[in-house]
């Protein structure tokens, strides 16, 4: 049984789910929990492994933007481990014969901004541009917070643009890269953070229009 000051956010000790958190050093460790320690290559086990691999690489393969993404984190809880508790309970697609990232589910970003709402992704010529709203109406939205652009092509390249949200109604931001197909894209989320990067939104998958 697991025991925390805050099962996500706080101090950590023993089991939840299919991973097991213990505090060292004053930070938080989350590891892959064995099914069945008398058999590390049980098929159950085997899914478990790769499953927890899978994000770690993407942890990997967002360099530095999940660090900023997770910046509302307790002292002791690093980027990393708030990444693998997050996603390895939804990101995960187990329906196949072997486990994938479901891409729509994963989170690059949590905090405690609202959302951004996106109204329209299209990719042409020019590159990616995403139209969103701006709510600035709603408390804790400014307008001066900073709207952050992400997408990943197959290939590995990670693409980023930012801009301030702005105070009209609807905003666009656009990720210059001439030539792109959405078939080159992977993944696209948007999120928005304060001006001092202290606060963050969830991020939001993006999709586009055919």
């Amino acid at each position: 049984m697991a025991k925390a000051q805050n099962p996500m956010t706080g101090q950590m000790s023993g089991s939840m789910a299919n991973f097991v958190t213990t505090t060292r050093n004053g930070e938080n460790v989350i590891r892959s929990k064995a099914f069945n320690p008398k058999d590390a290559n049980s098929p159950a086990q085997q899914l478990q492994r790769a499953s927890f691999k899978l994000i770690g690489d993407e942890y990997q393969s967002f360099g530095g933007i999940v660090d900023e993404g997770f910046a509302e984190r307790p002292m002791g809880q690093t980027a990393y481990n708030q990444f693998m508790a997050t996603n390895l309970p939804e990101a995960i697609d187990r329906s196949g014969a072997v486990p994938a990232i479901d891409y729509s589910k994963l989170l690059v970003a949590s905090g405690s901004l609202p959302q951004v709402v996106v109204a329209e992704g299209v990719i042409d010529a020019a590159g990616i541009r995403v139209s969103y709203q701006t709510n600035v109406r709603i408390p804790k939205v400014s307008a001066t917070d900073e709207v952050v652009l992400i997408a990943k092509t197959q290939i590995g390249e990670l693409l980023v643009e930012s801009q301030v949200r702005g105070a009209d109604s609807l905003g666009t931001i656009t990720l210059g890269y001439p030539g792109i197909q959405t078939a080159d894209v992977k993944c696209c989320y948007l999120l928005v953070r304060s001006s001092d990067g202290s606060k963050v939104s969830k991020s939001v998958y993006v999709t586009f229009v055919p």
